[in-house]
Protein backbone atom coordinates (compact mmCIF):
# COMPACT_ATOMS: atom_id res chain seq x y z
CA UNK A 1 0.00 0.00 0.00
CA UNK A 2 2.89 2.33 0.74
CA UNK A 3 4.29 1.75 -2.76
CA UNK A 4 0.93 2.67 -4.30
CA UNK A 5 0.82 5.91 -2.26
CA UNK A 6 4.38 6.71 -3.33
CA UNK A 7 3.49 6.12 -7.00
CA UNK A 8 0.37 8.31 -6.69
CA UNK A 9 2.43 11.10 -5.12
CA UNK A 10 5.05 10.82 -7.88
CA UNK A 11 2.32 10.99 -10.56
CA UNK A 12 0.84 14.08 -8.90
CA UNK A 13 4.20 15.81 -8.83
CA UNK A 14 4.73 15.01 -12.51
CA UNK A 15 1.37 16.60 -13.37
CA UNK A 16 2.28 19.73 -11.41
CA UNK A 17 5.68 19.85 -13.16
CA UNK A 18 3.96 19.60 -16.55
CA UNK A 19 1.61 22.47 -15.73
CA UNK A 20 4.47 24.63 -14.46
CA UNK A 21 6.57 23.95 -17.60
CA UNK A 22 3.72 24.78 -19.97
CA UNK A 23 0.84 26.66 -18.40
CA UNK A 24 -1.95 25.13 -20.46
CA UNK A 25 -4.60 22.51 -19.83
CA UNK A 26 -7.02 20.78 -22.17
CA UNK A 27 -10.20 18.77 -21.60
CA UNK A 28 -9.52 15.18 -20.56
CA UNK A 29 -11.35 12.03 -21.55
CA UNK A 30 -9.61 11.94 -24.95
CA UNK A 31 -11.42 15.11 -26.09
CA UNK A 32 -8.22 16.54 -27.57
CA UNK A 33 -7.32 13.32 -29.35
CA UNK A 34 -10.68 12.92 -31.07
CA UNK A 35 -10.62 16.59 -32.10
CA UNK A 36 -7.16 16.06 -33.64
CA UNK A 37 -8.52 13.02 -35.46
CA UNK A 38 -11.40 14.97 -36.96
CA UNK A 39 -9.40 18.09 -37.84
CA UNK A 40 -6.56 16.13 -39.46
CA UNK A 41 -9.07 14.06 -41.43
CA UNK A 42 -10.78 17.23 -42.62
CA UNK A 43 -7.44 18.79 -43.61
CA UNK A 44 -6.47 15.62 -45.51
CA UNK A 45 -9.74 15.65 -47.47
CA UNK A 46 -9.52 19.33 -48.36
CA UNK A 47 -5.80 19.93 -48.95
CA UNK A 48 -3.83 16.72 -49.48
CA UNK A 49 -3.55 14.76 -52.71
CA UNK A 50 -2.56 11.22 -53.63
CA UNK A 51 -0.43 9.29 -51.17
CA UNK A 52 -0.37 12.30 -48.82
CA UNK A 53 -4.11 11.91 -48.29
CA UNK A 54 -3.73 8.25 -47.38
CA UNK A 55 -0.88 8.94 -44.94
CA UNK A 56 -2.62 11.87 -43.28
CA UNK A 57 -5.86 9.95 -42.84
CA UNK A 58 -3.99 7.00 -41.32
CA UNK A 59 -2.23 9.40 -38.93
CA UNK A 60 -5.58 10.99 -38.05
CA UNK A 61 -7.20 7.59 -37.46
CA UNK A 62 -4.41 6.68 -35.03
CA UNK A 63 -5.70 9.37 -32.66
CA UNK A 64 -9.02 7.51 -32.44
CA UNK A 65 -7.33 4.63 -30.63
CA UNK A 66 -7.01 6.73 -27.46
CA UNK A 67 -10.76 7.18 -26.77
CA UNK A 68 -11.42 3.62 -27.98
CA UNK A 69 -8.91 2.19 -25.49
CA UNK A 70 -10.15 4.49 -22.72
CA UNK A 71 -13.74 3.31 -23.22
CA UNK A 72 -12.66 -0.33 -23.48
CA UNK A 73 -10.62 -0.15 -20.26
CA UNK A 74 -13.57 1.45 -18.47
CA UNK A 75 -15.79 -1.49 -19.43
CA UNK A 76 -17.87 0.54 -21.89
CA UNK A 77 -18.87 -0.23 -25.46
CA UNK A 78 -15.94 1.41 -27.31
CA UNK A 79 -17.50 1.53 -30.77
CA UNK A 80 -20.66 3.27 -29.59
CA UNK A 81 -18.70 5.63 -27.31
CA UNK A 82 -16.31 6.65 -30.11
CA UNK A 83 -19.24 7.14 -32.49
CA UNK A 84 -21.02 9.31 -29.92
CA UNK A 85 -17.80 11.22 -29.30
CA UNK A 86 -17.27 11.83 -33.04
CA UNK A 87 -20.85 13.10 -33.36
CA UNK A 88 -20.42 15.44 -30.39
CA UNK A 89 -17.24 16.93 -31.85
CA UNK A 90 -18.82 17.19 -35.30
CA UNK A 91 -21.54 19.26 -33.58
CA UNK A 92 -18.85 21.67 -32.28
CA UNK A 93 -18.77 20.29 -28.72
CA UNK A 94 -14.97 20.26 -28.60
CA UNK A 95 -14.94 19.62 -24.84
CA UNK A 96 -16.80 16.30 -25.17
CA UNK A 97 -14.84 13.34 -23.84
CA UNK A 98 -15.23 9.86 -22.42
CA UNK A 99 -16.56 10.10 -18.87
CA UNK A 100 -15.54 6.82 -17.26
CA UNK A 101 -17.40 7.63 -14.02
CA UNK A 102 -20.77 8.07 -15.73
CA UNK A 103 -20.11 5.67 -18.59
CA UNK A 104 -20.98 8.11 -21.35
CA UNK A 105 -19.75 11.11 -23.32
CA UNK A 106 -19.98 14.40 -21.42
CA UNK A 107 -18.45 17.88 -21.39
CA UNK A 108 -15.12 17.33 -19.66
CA UNK A 109 -14.67 20.97 -18.62
CA UNK A 110 -18.05 20.94 -16.83
CA UNK A 111 -16.98 17.70 -15.11
CA UNK A 112 -13.62 19.28 -14.13
CA UNK A 113 -11.70 16.58 -16.00
CA UNK A 114 -8.65 18.27 -17.52
CA UNK A 115 -5.08 17.32 -18.29
CA UNK A 116 -1.86 19.23 -18.96
CA UNK A 117 -1.33 20.06 -22.62
CA UNK A 118 2.33 19.07 -22.29
CA UNK A 119 1.38 15.46 -21.52
CA UNK A 120 -0.61 15.11 -24.76
CA UNK A 121 1.86 16.95 -26.97
CA UNK A 122 4.78 14.92 -25.59
CA UNK A 123 2.96 11.64 -26.21
CA UNK A 124 2.08 12.61 -29.78
CA UNK A 125 5.60 13.84 -30.50
CA UNK A 126 7.25 10.68 -29.13
CA UNK A 127 4.83 8.36 -30.95
CA UNK A 128 5.38 10.25 -34.21
CA UNK A 129 9.16 10.11 -33.83
CA UNK A 130 8.97 6.37 -33.12
CA UNK A 131 6.92 5.71 -36.25
CA UNK A 132 9.29 7.84 -38.33
CA UNK A 133 12.26 5.81 -37.06
CA UNK A 134 10.49 2.54 -37.92
CA UNK A 135 9.71 3.83 -41.41
CA UNK A 136 13.33 4.89 -41.93
CA UNK A 137 14.57 1.46 -40.83
CA UNK A 138 12.09 -0.20 -43.16
CA UNK A 139 13.29 2.04 -46.01
CA UNK A 140 16.94 1.09 -45.34
CA UNK A 141 16.07 -2.62 -45.35
CA UNK A 142 14.11 -2.26 -48.60
CA UNK A 143 17.01 -0.49 -50.36
CA UNK A 144 19.55 -3.16 -49.33
CA UNK A 145 17.54 -6.07 -50.71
Amino acid sequence: MLEEAERALHDSLCVIRSIVKKRAIIPGGAAGEIECCLQLGKYAREHAHGIQTFCMRAYADAFEIIPYTLAENAGLQPISIVTELRNAHASNNVNAGVNVRKGCVTDMVEENVVQPLLVSTSAVRLATECVMMILKIDDVIMTRM
